[in-house]
C-alpha cells in the first residue's frame, strides 16, 4: 500500500468503521466456516482497518494483532475493540513490510485491502513468513474478472470509485500468487458478494468518499452500459438506480509445517 492510499484511508477512518460492507458480510462467516482452526489462535490482520475481521474472531482467537499504516485506522480499531472488551494489540507498518517474528501466528489475514497494494506479490511473501509452520493465510478481496473487456470496465469503475484502486485480481490470479509463496491453496471460493440485493451507487460511493463528480461518471458509464456487462459484474439495475454487489475472492492457503 502507496503513502496516498494510506493518507486518504487515515481521513477516512470512521466511515469504514461504521461500513455495513465491512462490518460484516457472507464472506467472513464463510471463511469462518472453512478455516480448520479449534479456538485459542493467534491472529494478525494484514491492513487491518477497522479491525472488522480480526474481531470477528475475538471468541476463537487468544491474541490479535492489527497492522496497518494509517493511524487513523489502527484508533478505530481499538475503540470498536474497547467497545466491546476485546483485548488487541496494533502496528503501524505497510503491509509489504511486517515488523513481526516469522512463524508466529496461526492465522494472517487481509480483507478488502490487498488492492491497495503497491507489491502484492512481496505483501504475501511478508504474510507466509509470520504465519507458523501449519499455519493459515486468508484473503477476502474485490474479484477481477477473466474476461478482459469485462475487466477493464471493472477497473474503470473501480478507480473512479477510489483513485487509489491498483488492480483487482482474479481467483486464478491468487491461486498462482499463494502457490508461488509457497502455500498450499485449501480453499479458493470466487464471486463472492459482500453485500447480499446489493448496495446502492450513492451509498457505496458515499463510503469511500469517492465524491459527487465521480459518482456522476460512474452512473454514466453504468446507464449506457450492455446488460451482459451489468450481468458479468453482478449489478442490478432498479429503474434509475444500481445496485453494487462488491464482488470478492476467497482464498485460504496452508503455510508447509
Amino acid at each position: 500500500m502507496n503513502r496516498k492510499a494510506s493518507e486518504r484511508f487515515g481521513k477516512i477512518a470512521s466511515n469504514y468503521a461504521s461500513s455495513e460492507v465491512h462490518r460484516m458480510s457472507p464472506s467472513i462467516q464463510h471463511l469462518h466456516d472453512v478455516l480448520p482452526l479449534s479456538d485459542d489462535i493467534t491472529l494478525c490482520d494484514v491492513a487491518c482497518g477497522a479491525g472488522h475481521v480480526a474481531l470477528s474472531f475475538a471468541e476463537r482467537a487468544k491474541r490479535i494483532v492489527g497492522v496497518d499504516p494509517a493511524p487513523n485506522m489502527l484508533t478505530e480499531f481499538q475503540k470498536i475493540a474497547k467497545e466491546r472488551q476485546v483485548s488487541v494489540e496494533v502496528i503501524e507498518a505497510y503491509a509489504e513490510a511486517i515488523p513481526l517474528p516469522a512463524n508466529t501466528f496461526d492465522l494472517v489475514t487481509s480483507r478488502l485491502a490487498p488492492h491497495h497494494f503497491t507489491d502484492i506479490k512481496a505483501t504475501i511473501k511478508e504474510m507466509v513468513r509470520v504465519a507458523r509452520p501449519g499455519g493459515y493465510v486468508a484473503v477476502i478481496d474485490l474479484e477481477g474478472h477473466t474476461d478482459p473487456s469485462m475487466d477493464d470496465f471493472n477497473h474503470q469503475l473501480e478507480i473512479l470509485h477510489d483513485p487509489t484502486h491498483i488492480r483487482s485480481y482474479t481467483a486464478k490470479q491468487w491461486q498462482i500468487f499463494f502457490e508461488e509463496a509457497g502455500l498450499s491453496v485449501e480453499v479458493l471460493k470466487g464471486n463472492l458478494t459482500e453485500c447480499p440485493g446489493g448496495l446502492r451507487l450513492h451509498r457505496w460511493c458515499e463510503i469511500a468518499c469517492s465524491g459527487e463528480e465521480a459518482e456522476t461518471k460512474i452512473f454514466q458509464l453504468l446507464n449506457v452500459a450492455e446488460d451482459n456487462v451489468l450481468d458479468a459484474l453482478g449489478i442490478t439495475r432498479e429503474g434509475n438506480e444500481f445496485l453494487m454487489p462488491v464482488r470478492t475472492v476467497l482464498i485460504l492457503g496452508r503455510k508447509h509445517p
